[in-house]
């Protein structure tokens, strides 16, 4: 609009001087005037813009990694050996199953089958959000590194100067995303009479009211050794709100669902999703009804697709996910205070074995739900597995991994549960 309103007044004074065949100074004055007033309206213009584009929070894009397209060959060998596993592992034909194997991104095998709701008799496909359990924890781990890798937060930043009534004044936001805050888990601690009615929903922040409120110790002090709790990514959510001035939902899919194209995914809202999300199930297909602790989001209540999985775990693969200091951070692990292969990094579960090779995972178990997400890094495979009914079986892909790598799983002989 300046620019328009400048050339319309160099028109009028050109205009005015070839009628006048003279400079009249009050006009250059005002010529000057003008434009400088324009340049600068402009200049600011343009800082307001770039300042608000700066301050918008970050987002995980698309990987830009061209990875090699697999040959004809290697997807028909390599389905063979999958699709064997899973006549093999879902031979029965009564399970509901969301399941994918893919090599750089591209498919090399799917199945889908059963109801995502009995009832009505609506079948699972690729397209229908089954709820991941605490595969969620790896996509809310993801949010908060992008916040650390853009400043807005630090990894060893005390948890209380950020949620204020936090009362822990020892644990950092390393400690809640690998499990060594020492905290207790609220599936325990609001089951007591005296500290909430079980009739009422939990609610994020009535956890960290409570915590303080009714001073609930910590179960170990903090930074000391590995105790998996669910409380940890509850307060992540929070924080993630705090950072974001968003619900966490909106910021997940503002950060990465949407960016990321997964548009079968989503974050359960218990107040408006209850009719609409797929069902849970006991394993002699009877439904679960909702609890008071479904409400709670970050450690779970994410509903999503292995084929929206798999762009999630492509968009890790690009040099523009995280800076590659606090990458390695990510992908090791922090306790090792007694022996064994199982460990935690920051939002994924390992195994170490003594023989040199690391494989990275996350398990979920919710009421009827459970799942696996598997990546293995140096061969960028991603193996999915969802199932709404429930059953062990989605935690035995990790079995496929010595079909793609040296995985030595037949020396592992720890409980496959989450």
């Amino acid at each position: 609009m300046q620019f328009e309103n400048l050339i319309n007044w160099l028109y009028l004074l050109e205009l005015h001087l070839r009628m006048t065949s003279r400079f009249s100074p009050i006009y250059i004055l005002v010529f000057i005037a003008f434009l400088t007033f324009s340049c600068s309206e402009k200049k600011t213009s343009d800082t307001t813009e770039s300042a608000t584009e700066n301050d918008t929070f970050v987002r995980i894009r698309p990987s830009n990694v061209k990875l090699p397209k697999l040959s004809d060959g290697y997807k028909s060998q390599k389905k063979a050996v999958v699709e064997r596993f899973a006549d093999k592992v879902w031979r029965s034909g009564n399970d509901n199953i969301s399941f994918l194997v893919a090599r750089n991104g591209q498919i090399i095998y799917e199945k889908y089958e059963g109801y995502a709701n009995k009832a009505e008799k609506t079948d699972i496909d690729s397209h229908t959000p089954l709820h991941i359990a605490s595969v969620s924890k790896t996509l809310t781990a993801a949010a908060i590194l992008k916040l650390v890798d853009a400043d807005k937060l630090e990894l060893d930043q005390k948890v209380n100067t950020i949620l204020k009534t936090f009362p822990y004044e020892d644990v950092t936001i390393r400690m809640l995303l690998n499990h060594r805050s020492g905290l207790r888990n609220y599936a325990y601690f609001t089951s007591e009479k005296d500290v909430w009615d079980t009739k009422v929903t939990l609610r994020n922040k009535d956890i960290l009211r409570l915590l303080g409120e009714k001073q609930i110790a910590l179960a170990y002090p903090a930074d000391t050794h590995f105790a998996y709790c669910n409380t940890n990514y509850a307060m992540l959510a929070l924080v993630i709100e705090k950072i974001t001035g968003m619900t966490y939902g909106k910021a997940m899919q503002e950060m990465i669902f949407k960016p990321l194209g997964m548009k079968d995914t989503y974050v359960f809202d218990y107040d408006t999703d209850k009719e609409k999300a797929s069902g849970s199930y006991k394993g002699n297909n009877m439904r679960l009804a909702y609890d008071f602790l479904d409400a709670i989001y970050g450690d779970k209540n994410i509903y999503s697709t292995p084929r929206d999985l798999l762009k999630f775990d492509m968009a890790t693969y690009s040099p523009d996910f995280l800076k590659k200091k606090l990458l390695k951070q990510v992908f090791k692990g922090y306790s090792y205070e007694s022996k064994g292969t199982k460990n935690y990094g920051l939002g994924f579960r390992m195994i170490e074995w003594e023989t040199g090779q690391t494989f990275f995972f996350h398990n979920g178990w919710w009421h009827g739900n459970t799942s696996s997400y598997v990546t293995l890094r140096e061969e960028k495979v991603t193996i999915i597995a969802l199932s709404n009914k429930f059953s062990r079986k989605p935690y035995m892909v990790r079995k496929l991994a010595p079909a793609f790598g040296d995985y030595p799983f037949e020396k592992d002989k720890e409980d496959l549960l989450e």
